[in-house]
């Protein structure tokens, strides 16, 4: 038995082939993927395994997808995980309460897919746009975004990645002025995202009625561990509090640097587990918490070592 930080991926970490080897080879990870794909009345698996890589980057497509692939890791690692306390990026927070034993998999599939549904449909509606700033210290970055956010037009600091990492989210024109302005700070890049929408800013407010209706209509179990919210980076235990911050979460940045340094406060010396496709947030961690020990399970042979470790 391994006592860890869960970390939990966000959207950006789905590729074609996601999960297909954990399926393979345990049974826990090919029900959980079953029964996601029950749960969402799509055959969300072969999606994930087969393609098109078009299709599956698609919003609605790509949230649960990544969920799935977090939850079937759990489910193959079993009890031999045990999280002190976990936190997610984004539609992370989702895979996290599930970590955490307050969510059931299928019930955060059936949200996160609606989420992703809610934020594509915001996007048709307000074209947005974001981009990843580097190497600028996020102050300097969020000033560039209050003058960029002129003449009914907004950008915000959507993603707080780390030190060295600000993503931006907005109108087109706003984050292209505020872009402009960060590289005049001395950025040292300023990187557009492909994204169908302005998440975590203002943009995504007519998706947030129709997410806390569905937030609403699920029951959330009191956790057996905390889970540091992206809204607050502190952590939450009460339910109640759980689902109105996760709708909250849409609208307002991700405070990944603080939520990780939070855990990492709490915590000292346990290890940083991150559970799903890829190894972004591990890479993350490295630059926030440098003395911090992580660990990737994402697919079948690292989950073999895990267990047999």
């Amino acid at each position: 038995m391994v006592r860890a930080v869960l970390l939990c991926p966000g959207q950006g970490a789905q590729k074609v082939g996601m999960g297909r080897d954990l399926a393979e080879r345990f049974p826990a990870a090919r029900e959980t993927f079953a029964a996601v794909d029950d749960a969402l009345g799509i055959p969300l698996s072969q999606l994930m395994w087969d393609g098109p890589e078009e299709d599956l980057t698609r919003t609605q497509n790509a949230q649960p997808a990544i969920l799935a692939h977090t939850c079937a890791v759990l489910a193959a690692v079993g009890d031999h995980l045990q999280p002190a306390v976990a936190l997610g990026h984004s539609l992370g927070e989702y895979s996290a309460w599930v970590g955490a034993g307050a969510l059931s998999a299928v019930d955060a599939a059936r949200l996160v897919r609606r989420r992703g549904e809610l934020m594509a449909e915001a996007g048709e509606r307000r074209a947005g746009a974001m981009a990843a700033v580097l190497l600028l210290d996020p102050g300097e970055v969020e000033r560039a975004c209050r003058a960029a956010s002129v003449e009914g037009e907004v950008a915000v600091p959507a993603n707080l990645n780390s030190p060295e990492q600000t993503v931006i989210s907005g109108d087109p024109g706003a984050v292209a002025r505020a872009g402009e302005l960060c590289r005049a700070q001395g950025a040292k890049r300023v990187v557009p995202l492909k994204v169908s929408g302005a998440f975590h800013s203002p943009l995504m407010a007519p998706a947030r009625d129709g997410l806390d209706r569905a937030l609403a209509a699920v029951a959330f179990a009191t956790p057996r561990v905390p889970v540091v919210a992206n809204a607050t980076a502190a952590p939450v235990t009460d339910p109640a509090e759980a689902v109105r911050l996760l709708g909250e979460q849409l609208v307002a940045p991700v405070r990944w640097v603080e939520s990780v340094r939070r855990a990492a406060a709490d915590h000292p010396g346990l290890p940083f587990v991150e559970a799903g496709p890829g190894a972004v947030l591990t890479g993350l961690l490295k630059k926030i918490v440098p003395e911090a020990q992580g660990l990737t399970l994402g697919t079948a042979d690292e989950v073999e070592r895990f267990l047999q470790s």
